[in-house]
């Protein structure tokens, strides 16, 4: 069964389906420790991803869902990203948004679903704490890593658990 992109039949959606295909393809044949990104049942514009915290950060053993969705402007717009799982970080609100320069200007349509989801790996161990959505995480984050270790464990949900809350 082949998979729709959710938009209008035309050129251009024709060829978001085709680089998603693709890069669904890509992360298929090569998966990369610690990422996930698969299509959401027939919609190929609407996808659900992982990512497992690094080693050696207040995130290390934690899971964290996100969700993206691609404009039929793809690969030359940046998908829209965020996370499910609630997460306590300087560079990302309580709504799950996330302020991460290659999600906004700094968007090139050579990167793939892969290097957006590694890119948001890296940035769990190394925060941009000068430009902070959530300014007390960017503060405990420098002065205070027990009481930041504490709210991340304290938000922190496993994806089974935000599978029960959607029900």
């Amino acid at each position: 069964m082949a998979l729709s992109t959710g938009a209008r039949t035309s050129g251009n959606s024709a060829s978001v389906s085709q680089r998603l295909q693709k890069e669904l393809m890509d992360i298929m044949m090569k998966p990369t420790d610690g990422v996930t990104a698969f299509p959401d049942d027939e919609n190929m514009t609407k996808w659900t991803a992982t990512i497992a915290g690094p080693d050696e950060t207040p995130y290390a053993g934690l899971v964290f869902k996100l969700s993206m969705e691609f404009a039929n402007t793809y690969p030359y717009t940046a998908p829209s990203v965020l996370f499910k799982t609630p997460i306590y970080h300087p560079n990302v609100d309580f709504s799950g948004r996330i302020c991460l320069d290659i999600l906004k200007d700094k968007w090139s349509a050579t990167f793939s679903i892969s290097s957006v989801l590694l890119s948001l790996q890296s940035l769990l161990g190394e925060p941009n704490n000068a430009s902070p959505l959530n300014g007390q995480a960017a503060e405990f984050w420098d002065k205070n890593p027990a009481e930041f270790q504490r709210q991340v464990l304290a938000r922190h949900k496993t994806p089974e658990e935000l599978d029960t809350d959607a029900m």
